[in-house]
């Protein structure tokens, strides 16, 4: 099977200013938002392995799950249409049937067929039992978890690291990620990275025991900062300080920004280079994972 072509190796910009230069810390975004237009950043990385085996398998059929504004869903639908796959997204929330958010609306259009759940049935989305019910109803498809993290979408976020090292020509010393699955962060540390993760979820502290999960069979012998206190109120949640924050990080790097992963993520880190966390000669590779399409939708 072909995979809807993308740009690769996506680029990678060095970001300097005031803060980086004077806490001596190198720092670089690199341009996974560029990956593919619709397919986007660490979307296409989860999906590319889960999709390969799922046409290995000869399954036509994918289900997932998320939410009203979910990237996975918006990055499922995209490639399940272009590839000729069916795709069923499992939507929290049966309210969000009565009126489509702009996400949801592009994945039906896409072709997508959207089943709502209440909250409390979407908590279930891991058990087996429930798994099972849902493969009798829609026809046995190919199932990929929320998020699109697996231990395949772990192989295709792996394939970021080398990728890194080769254009900055040396290894990074830390690679930072937003946070929302955990999937992205297991893949880098699964690859041999030293990982800076962000939740954008509040309470996030869960993570680190989920991530530890997907790359316990990794053997990675790495680390995980996990950084819990850059939530501004919880998923989807936002304020006045992170909105101006990522409109004056366009207006000085000429780079779009999302409220509900991205955003975080680098407020988070340029305040802990402002507060001297890292070693000066630090090496930062930040990883634009895309979702422009949710960009104050959320």
């Amino acid at each position: 099977m072909d995979l809807i072509s993308a740009v690769l190796p996506t680029p990678i910009e060095r970001l300097s200013n005031v803060t980086t230069e004077g806490a001596g810390v190198k720092l670089y975004i690199k341009r996974d938002d560029l990956i593919h237009p619709t397919v986007s950043g660490n979307k296409w990385r989860k999906l590319k392995y889960n999709l390969l085996e799922a046409s290995r398998q000869g399954y036509t059929r994918i289900l997932t799950f998320g939410g009203a504004f979910s990237n996975h869903l918006y990055a499922t639908a995209a490639a399940g249409n272009a590839l000729g796959f069916e795709t069923i997204g499992v939507v929290r929330g049966e309210e969000l049937a009565e009126k489509l958010s702009p996400t949801l609306l592009f994945c039906q259009n896409q072709g997508m067929q959207l089943y709502f759940v209440s909250r409390s049935e979407y908590k279930l989305r891991s058990s087996d039992n429930y798994l099972l019910d849902l493969a009798k109803r829609f026809g046995h498809p190919f199932i990929v978890p929320e998020g699109g993290t697996s231990t395949l979408a772990l192989q295709g976020i792996a394939e970021m690291v080398p990728e890194v090292n080769v254009q900055l020509a040396k290894t990074a010393d830390y690679f930072a990620v937003a946070a929302g699955t955990g999937g992205t962060a297991a893949g880098l540390l699964s690859a041999g990275a030293n990982v800076l993760a962000f939740s954008a979820l509040k309470g996030g502290e869960f993570l680190k025991n989920d991530i530890s999960m997907l790359v316990s069979n990794q053997h990675s012998s790495r680390s995980l900062q996990l950084f819990t206190d850059y939530h501004f109120g919880g998923y989807a949640k936002w304020n006045p300080e992170l909105i101006a924050f990522m409109q004056n990080f366009k207006d000085e790097f000429g780079i779009q920004l999302e409220q509900v992963y991205t955003a975080k993520m680098f407020f988070g880190l340029f305040d802990l280079i402002r507060k001297n966390h890292f070693p000066k000669g630090t090496t930062i590779a930040a990883v634009h994972t895309g979702g422009l399409q949710g960009l104050l939708k959320a």
